[in-house]
């Protein structure tokens, strides 16, 4: 570690962010607001997710539940529709869950200090700074994926950053960074400082108003610098669909625990270690929900999509199957599966994948 980041304040960074800052920052409507309800919801629509496009769904967001309130009260299926196509699902649910916890143990008033804000579900440290600073000025530092960027390559730390311990060393820095005198401004502007200035593959060093401090760019390390570890390989998962249709009615169901997409609703699933699902077993499938093939309905194409997520990749192949008589109450007990029309089922919270084939291939 360079001895620049042993001392103990280095009066030049803040200043140079905080110049920078009006003249290049982007005008989104959470910017807009001391609100913390509106700069909470910014914050969790924003985690994993690019502004580009996080914007439309906050949009949304803040437009169909204006106040905390109002998102408390919504059925949960209604709050992870609008949240379809956003991905990581766990945070609309935990956003949901949070929403009730603000009114039912704050009084719907989102409470006003960090180490308050970290008793919420789903609010972490990251989280709870930004709402500190943004919405109530308390000095304390946020740090995410582009303020790592930016503190790795100015003071040269080469620490892993895919590394829990890591944090620390950053956070320790960034604490001694942060002004008193405006502590909101100074977040906003290193994280839009790493978001539009220290990208992550072609970051502007020409015309960087810190480079004549900066380490990577001194000593020629800014590919290399901030060190992360590489994640581990992700696997490949082969999801059979069966979509069980009798005449206007199609059978769904809504995914359980302990796995992708909990609480989305899908259809009946066969999950093999191949891409290729037999006729004999598609109809053994068929049989075991309590189903029977319609001998009128000529059998239709499989078809296949592919969806990546962070850590595995589904292959997926859809079996659209046409029955003879509507399922059995008992099938429905049994499997979970639910009867819907195609305008119902388009109305259901669904993972992209799901959606994409209802677009596409239903007729």
């Amino acid at each position: 570690m360079p001895l620049s980041v042993l001392t103990p304040t280095h009066p030049y960074f803040a200043p140079a962010l905080l110049e920078w800052y009006p003249r290049h920052r982007r005008d989104l409507p959470w910017r807009h607001t001391r609100d913390p309800y509106a700069i909470w919801l910014s914050e969790v629509i924003l985690q994993q997710t690019r502004v580009k496009q996080g914007l439309p769904y906050y949009l949304d967001f803040i437009t169909t539940y204006p106040t905390v309130q109002e998102l408390a009260a919504a059925p949960e299926d209604e709050v992870l529709r609008h949240w379809q196509g956003l991905g990581y699902y766990s945070r609309a649910r935990n956003m949901h869950y949070t929403a009730q916890q603000v009114v039912r143990e704050y009084t719907g008033v989102f409470p006003g200090t960090y180490s308050e804000l970290l008793r919420l579900r789903g609010v972490g440290q990251y989280t709870a700074a930004a709402i500190a600073s943004f919405a109530f000025g308390e000095q304390v530092a946020v740090l995410d994926g582009n303020v790592y960027r930016v503190l790795a390559r100015v003071f040269g730390i080469a620490s892993d950053i895919a590394v829990p311990a890591t944090r620390k060393e950053f956070q320790a820095l960034a604490d001694t960074l942060i002004p008193a005198a405006a502590p909101a401004e100074f977040n906003q502007a290193i994280m839009e400082f790493g978001a539009i200035q220290c990208t992550p593959l072609k970051p502007d060093c020409l015309f960087c108003p810190l480079q004549s401090h900066c380490y990577a760019f001194q000593h020629g390390m800014v590919q290399e610098l901030p060190v992360k570890s590489k994640a581990k390989a992700s696997r490949t998962r082969y999801f059979h669909y069966i979509v069980l249709r009798h005449g206007e009615t199609v059978y769904l169901k809504k995914r359980g625990a302990k796995d992708i997409w909990q609480g989305l609703y899908d259809f009946a699933l066969t999950e093999t270690d191949t891409a290729e699902l037999s006729g004999l077993a598609l109809a053994d499938a068929v049989t075991a929900l309590g189903g029977q093939l319609a001998t009128d309905r000529a059998e239709e194409p499989v078809v296949a999509l592919r969806h990546v997520l962070s850590h595995q990749k589904v292959e997926a192949r859809f079996h659209c199957v046409w029955l003879e008589q509507p399922l059995p109450p008992a099938a429905l007990n049994t499997s979970g599966l639910a009867p819907f029309t195609p305008s119902e089922a388009h109305e259901l919270p669904k993972s992209v994948l799901i959606a994409n084939y209802i677009d596409k291939y239903w007729k």
